[in-house]
C-alpha cells in the first residue's frame, strides 16, 4: 500500500486550503518590503528601512504569538468556525490595505491582516497533526510543507504581473482567500465534534493563561523555543531584506538576458526596467526549490531524529542566506537561495513535527499555537536586523547620501528614490549601475550577511548543546 492511500480525505482538504491561504499571502507579503520602502515613481510608499523592519517585524510577530490564543479558541469553539472567520478578516483586510498609506495606518492596517492570520495559522497545523501517524508524519508534514510552497510560489508570480497598480497585488490575494469559503464545505473536523461553549469567553482565556503558565514552567521546552527563534530570525531575511538587497545591490542582467533569449514571457512580465529582472522574482525561487525537492529530502530526514534534522537545516540554511556576500552577481545569489532551500526542507517541517509528537491528543491546537512562539521571537529580532542593522550597513538610500555628504555634492529636493540616485549618478558622470558597483565597492553593503551567519551557526550550535543535554537527562 502506497503511503499517501494511508492519509485521510480531510489530511488533502487541509493541504489545499493551506495551499490557497499560502497563494493569497506570499502574493503580497514577498512584494512587502519593496512597497513599503520602494520609490514612489513605482507606487511604493518610501518608508525608511527602519519603519520596514517595525511593521515587518512587531506586526508578523503578532501574528505568531496570537496563535497561542487562538490555537484554545479553535480547540474549544470549533475548528470550522474560527477557519471561515480569519477568511472573513483576511478577505477584508486585502481590501482595504490599498485605501492606507501613512505609517500608522498601514502598521493598524497589517497588524489587522495578521488576526486573520493568526486564527488560521494553529487550526491547519493541527489539522495535519490529527490526520497523521507517527509513521507518516515525515512525508505528512512534508507534503504539507511543499503546498505552503507552491502556493508561496504561484501568488508572487500573479501578483508581480499587476506591480504597475500596487492596489492589484492586494485586490487577487482578496480573491484567492475566498476560494477556502468554497474548500471549508469539504472541510471536516478531525477526531472531534464541535464542542458548545461553557462559561464566558474570559473564563475560556482563563484557561489559557493557566495551561501557558504550566507550559513555562517546563524550562527544557522554554529553551528549545529560544534557540529555534535564531533560525527564524535568520530565516526571515529571505522575506524582510533578500528583496531590497537585492533591488537595491545585486545585478540581474544576466539571468535577464537569458530570459530574454530563450524564455521572453519572464522578461516581458518580471522586469522592472531593461536589464533587470524583479527581485521579489528571484527571491521565490526558494519555493520552486521546494517545491521541486521538498518530497526527495523530506525522505531522505524522515529517519533521523527531529533534533539531528534541525541542526544539520540551521547550518546549511546559514551558509546559503550568507553567500549571498560573495557577489553582485545574481548567480551567486541564485546558489545562495538553491543551498538556503535545502536546509530551510530538512530543518523547517522537523520543528513542527517535533512539536507536534511531543503535544497531549486532546490540546493538539493549543501546542501547536506554541510552536509559533520561536517564529514570533524570530520576526521581531528580525524586523530590528532588516530595519535598524541593513538601514545603517547595507541601506543603498542612506549610503548614496553619505557618498553625497563625502563628495560635497548638491541634490534638488523632492526628488523620488530613484530620481535621486540617478542626478547623483549624472552628477559624478557614472552610469547607475556603475555608481552602485562603486558604493558596493567603498561601503562594503554586503557585511550585514555576516550578521545573518553568525545567528544561524549560533542557533545551531546551541540546538546541538540542546540534543546532548536533554539526550542525557532522558537516559
Amino acid at each position: 500500500m502506497s503511503i499517501f492511500s494511508k492519509f485521510p480525505r480531510t489530511f488533502w482538504v487541509a493541504n489545499t486550503i493551506e495551499l490557497f491561504e499560502r497563494w493569497a499571502w506570499y502574493g503580497f507579503f514577498m512584494l512587502f518590503a519593496n512597497y513599503l520602502t520602494g520609490s514612489s515613481d513605482l507606487g511604493g510608499l518610501e518608508f525608511s528601512q527602519s519603519q520596514k523592519g517595525l511593521i515587518m517585524g512587531v506586526g508578523t510577530g503578532i501574528l505568531y504569538f496570537l496563535p497561542v490564543l487562538t490555537g484554545a479558541i479553535a480547540d474549544r469553539y470549533g475548528y470550522k468556525k474560527v477557519l471561515a472567520l480569519a477568511f472573513a478578516i483576511y478577505a477584508s483586510a486585502f481590501l482595504l490595505f490599498p485605501q492606507v498609506s501613512s505609517f500608522a495606518a498601514v502598521f493598524m492596517m497589517y497588524i489587522y491582516l495578521a488576526l486573520g492570520a493568526a486564527l488560521f495559522k494553529p487550526v491547519i497545523s493541527a489539522t495535519i497533526a490529527k490526520t497523521t501517524t507517527e509513521e507518516t508524519s515525515s512525508i505528512g508534514f512534508g507534503i504539507f510543507y511543499m503546498m505552503v510552497n507552491i502556493g508561496a510560489f504561484f501568488g508572487p508570480l500573479i501578483t508581480l504581473l499587476f506591480k504597475g497598480d500596487s492596489k492589484y497585488i492586494f485586490y487577487i490575494s482578496a480573491a484567492i482567500i475566498m476560494v477556502n469559503f468554497l474548500l471549508l464545505i469539504f472541510y471536516k473536523e478531525p477526531g472531534r465534534e464541535t464542542k458548545k461553549a461553557e462559561g464566558s469567553l474570559l473564563h475560556t482565556f482563563g484557561e489559557i493563561f493557566r495551561n501557558m503558565g504550566s507550559i513555562f514552567k517546563d524550562a527544557k521546552f522554554l529553551i528549545f523555543l529560544v534557540i529555534v527563534a535564531g533560525f527564524w530570525t535568520m530565516y526571515n531575511q529571505l522575506f524582510f531584506t533578500l528583496p531590497v538587497f537585492i533591488s537595491q545591490w545585486v545585478d540581474t542582467s544576466v539571468l535577464y538576458h537569458f530570459f530574454d533569449t530563450y524564455i521572453p514571457f519572464v522578461s516581458a512580465n518580471y522586469s522592472p526596467a531593461p536589464g533587470v529582472l524583479d527581485s521579489e522574482f528571484i527571491t521565490n525561487m526558494d519555493a520552486l526549490y521546494i517545491i521541486v525537492f521538498q518530497i526527495m529530502v523530506s525522505t531522505i530526514v524522515m529517519k533521523w531524529k527531529p533534533l539531528r534534522s534541525m541542526m544539520s537545516g540551521f547550518l546549511v540554511c546559514a551558509i546559503g542566506m550568507a553567500l549571498t556576500l560573495v557577489s553582485q552577481n545574481v548567480l551567486f545569489t541564485m546558489v545562495a537561495i538553491l543551498i538556503f532551500a535545502i536546509g530551510e526542507m530538512a530543518g523547517s517541517p522537523k520543528i513542527t513535527e517535533y512539536i507536534g509528537r511531543i503535544a497531549p491528543k486532546d490540546k493538539k491546537a493549543l501546542y501547536m499555537g506554541y510552536s509559533f512562539i520561536p517564529v514570533f521571537l524570530g520576526n521581531v529580532f528580525a524586523g530590528f536586523i532588516s530595519g535598524n542593522v541593513y538601514q545603517i550597513m547595507s541601506d543603498k538610500v542612506m549610503i548614496t547620501e553619505k557618498y553625497v555628504v563625502d563628495k560635497g555634492l548638491h541634490i534638488p529636493a523632492g526628488l523620488s528614490t530613484n530620481a535621486y540616485f540617478e542626478e547623483v549618478a549624472r552628477q559624478v558622470n557614472l552610469t547607475p549601475q556603475e555608481l552602485t558597483n562603486l558604493l558596493w565597492d567603498t561601503y562594503n553593503p554586503s557585511s550585514m550577511w555576516m550578521v545573518i551567519l553568525a545567528i544561524g551557526v549560533i542557533a545551531a550550535f546551541a540546538l546541538f548543546i540542546y540534543d546532548k543535554v536533554t539526550t542525557k537527562s532522558e537516559a
